[in-house]
């Protein structure tokens, strides 16, 4: 599944084709998602300028005046930026077709979601409980301590309940766990503020560097990327 890093680095890639662009054609081939797409998908999206795309958690948002398209990769899901010229395969589901380029989404086991959203998107069901970005400022040691009171959970699932922090997936937390020399069944109302502050700081090396890398946690995500990332 990717993880935010993977999200980060899709949301890095296509950021500079999509940005101030006019969709021409929405292109939508596949319906059946874990939140089916509407059947005038197409329809709502034709004309709409993304003004900008952010990332919340593991979730990318392309923002256009009127509202914004709510994507989440799921399982195998990806992005890709194409030419025009670059003919579909069996589990290219989306195409946003803009004046040079495609953003397609592809996604073979269809457990992503790809949502229209007018309003405040943070607002969406999705969204709205997420807890702190990971690397933000927000996300310190004194805020997990606060948080931990009360709560006997080990401190690996702690670090992983998206209510709490966003984002820090199974491999992420056990280096980051490891990097700062906690066990990962350690309760989390056991640690002090001091060895919380060297879990955020050792979540915080850990996700910049695998962002700085491009994402570990899909073996050739890398690859993949430099493959369909056509400038």
């Amino acid at each position: 599944m990717p993880e935010l890093p993977e999200v980060e680095t899709t949301l890095r890639g296509i950021l500079p084709h999509i940005e101030k662009q006019t969709i021409l054609k929405a292109v939508v081939r596949e319906h059946r998602f874990r939140w089916p797409i509407p059947s005038n998908m197409s329809e709502i999206l034709l004309g709409k300028m993304i003004l900008t795309a952010e990332r919340r958690a593991k979730y990318l948002l392309l923002k256009t005046p009127e509202g914004t398209i709510i994507i989440h990769l799921g399982m195998s899901g990806h992005l890709r930026i194409l030419t025009h010229d670059q003919a579909p395969q069996k589990h290219d589901h989306i195409d946003l077709v803009f004046h040079e380029k495609i953003l397609r989404f592809t996604d073979p086991r269809r457990f992503g979601a790809f949502l229209w959203v007018e309003g405040n998107p943070y607002h969406h069901l999705l969204l709205k409980n997420l807890g702190v970005e990971p690397l933000t400022r927000g996300f310190n040691g004194r805020y997990l301590w606060q948080r931990a009171q009360g709560r006997i959970v080990p401190i690996k699932s702690f670090l992983m309940d998206n209510k709490i922090v966003t984002g820090i997936g199974n491999i992420y937390a056990a280096e980051a766990l490891f990097k700062a020399g906690i066990h990962p069944s350690t309760p989390v109302n056991a640690l002090s503020v001091e060895r919380l502050e060297r879990l955020v700081k050792s979540s915080k090396q850990i996700l910049s560097l695998a962002i700085k890398r491009g994402g570990t946690t899909l073996k050739d995500f890398i690859e993949r990327w430099q493959t369909w990332l056509f400038f």
